[in-house]
């Protein structure tokens, strides 16, 4: 029987498959489409966030990242796209291309000075999932296509996928990443209580009649219009108090020439359509991630506004943060309650995430008084620590798992100082004990146990003696003095213990 059965091909669960085939679970990742027809094209772009794009970059995938950015700039560039002065969304535009953006709030730029830390990466969303199916694959993580799972089952002592073609595959656990409609979270009975959606938006490759291109309107008379940030695409956003009335139907050059005057005042004939896809922000959050042996992650666990770009970042993160939990727990490694801390750390965020989309959109709606509140809140972020506060909501780089400790480095992400030097030892998806003086008693505390690498690496600027740190780039312990003192506690609560596997 496998450990863990994957639900979804997506960036999300082709991460979550590798993170689990790295801590030793036989895992097999279910994708209901054609996986290779899949990762030939996407509609609109994504930003990988700083914060994602170190906690890649700890698996060895800074190359690839960087030849998904600069394949993806040079189809820019070829494409001749312009951005006008002045215009925010061409500055969030141009400060992305750069890697200098940490996101943006409501349409208004934030930018990185290049000191702290990682950078962003812009490309399409297939180009990532290529990435990561190519990752995957090297390590030997089975994806499966054409396989659509249409109800699960907890029995007790494993869990019962039954596939669309009549096969049912068992697992000791279940991750639903099936997206937004998951039939993971609908058959397995999460409740997924929120807000419904108040407009709608569509995404079309097209092309206008007219010679010149669209140009951006952050706020028009009924909502927003973006011809610059993809070339051959144009998005609209209308704040209708609705949501799509069908999602699935396909998208007319009427519909769109229709959006595009309602949200942006423009009068267009759209002269070609070729494919096209609505979205709404409707914001919903499950209300645990786990349920026994069924677990879920992206967009299956929450979903909300995409004004921002958080939800694919928000996804790799749950990744990041279950894989190695998972995995421990499925090879009788770790003991159940490891998993409880899978909600308990990333359910906050995500709620964190679904409140500031919220707060976003309503900032982007026309009309004079929210005219007046993006003025006030342009000023606030001229001042420094206010656009480090929005800068680091955004990106997921103010993520906090452990408030509460005495030691400020415990349930932080490692420092921009130390991570670099870091992440060449943590690709194997182990646990890092960061022992700079070589401590007997360190060495000893971790003896036996092969989810544990030792490193003489100095912490410099943190003030430790000596760091552990989690397989997904998070401190589990710091020690201020020579010594092991804690660094049990840490090791029991967080990796488990050696464990001999038998086959079956």
């Amino acid at each position: 029987m496998l450990d863990v059965l994957v639900v979804g091909g997506g960036p999300v669960g082709l991460l979550l498959g590798g993170e689990l085939h790295l801590g030793g679970a036989r895992t097999l990742v279910l994708e209901a489409s054609d996986g290779a027809e899949r990762r030939t094209r996407s509609l609109g772009q994504r930003a990988i966030s700083p914060r994602s794009a170190q906690t890649l970059a700890l698996r060895g995938l800074v190359p690839a990242l960087e030849a998904a950015q600069n394949s993806w700039a040079a189809h820019l560039a070829a494409a001749g796209q312009e951005t006008r002065d002045g215009d925010q969304l061409a500055r969030v535009l141009e400060l992305m291309r750069k890697g200098r953006a940490k996101g943006h709030f409501a349409g208004m730029p934030l930018e990185s000075d290049g000191t702290d830390g990682g950078r962003t990466y812009l490309m399409k969303q297939h180009m990532l999932e290529q990435l990561l199916s190519d990752w995957a694959a090297g390590l030997g993580v089975q994806v499966e296509p054409n396989s659509q799972v249409v109800a699960v089952r907890d029995e007790g002592t494993c869990v019962v996928a039954d596939l669309a073609d009549g096969r049912s595959l068992r697992a000791g656990y279940l991750v639903g990443c099936d997206g937004g409609r998951s039939t993971v979270r609908k058959s397995a009975g999460f409740a997924f209580p929120g807000t419904a959606a108040t407009m709608t938006g569509r995404v079309a490759v097209a092309e206008l009649a007219e010679p010149h291109k669209p140009t951006a309107v952050l706020r028009g008379p009924g909502g927003l219009v973006n011809g610059l940030m993809v070339p051959g695409e144009i998005t609209t956003v209308e704040f209708d108090g609705t949501g799509p009335t069908d999602r699935d139907a396909p998208m007319t050059p009427a519909e769109l020439a229709g959006s595009m005057l309602r949200a942006g005042g423009l009068a267009v004939t759209v002269a070609r359509l070729e494919a096209g896809t609505r979205f709404s922000d409707n914001t919903r959050q499950a209300d645990t991630y786990r349920r026994g042996r069924v677990l879920l992650a992206g967009d299956a666990a929450h979903v909300h506004s995409p004004i921002g770009g958080q939800g694919l970042n928000l996804g790799l993160q749950d990744a990041a943060n279950l894989g190695w939990k998972l995995a421990l727990v499925a090879t009788g490694r770790a003991p159940e309650r490891l998993l409880d801390t899978y909600t308990a750390e990333r359910h906050p965020v995500g709620a964190r995430v679904l409140r500031n989309t919220r707060a976003q959109l309503v900032l982007m709606r026309p009309g004079p008084h929210v005219d007046a509140l993006r003025e006030v809140l342009a000023e606030t972020l001229t001042i420094p620590a206010a656009h480090e506060y929005f800068g680091a909501l955004v990106s997921g780089a103010d993520v906090d798992y452990a408030p509460d400790t005495a030691q400020p480095l415990v349930g932080r992400f490692l420092p921009d100082e130390l991570w670099s030097a870091v992440a060449e030892h943590m690709s194997d998806g182990r646990f890092l004990l960061l022992n700079p003086g070589d401590d007997e008693r360190l060495r000893e505390a971790v003896d036996g146990n092969d989810r544990v690498r030792v490193v003489h690496l100095l912490a410099p600027g943190t003030g430790m003696a000596a760091l552990l740190v989690r397989p997904d780039g998070y401190v589990a312990w710091a020690g201020t003095d020579p010594g092991p003192a804690g660094l049990s506690e840490a090791l029991d609560r967080w990796c488990g213990q050696p464990a001999v596997r038998t086959e079956g």
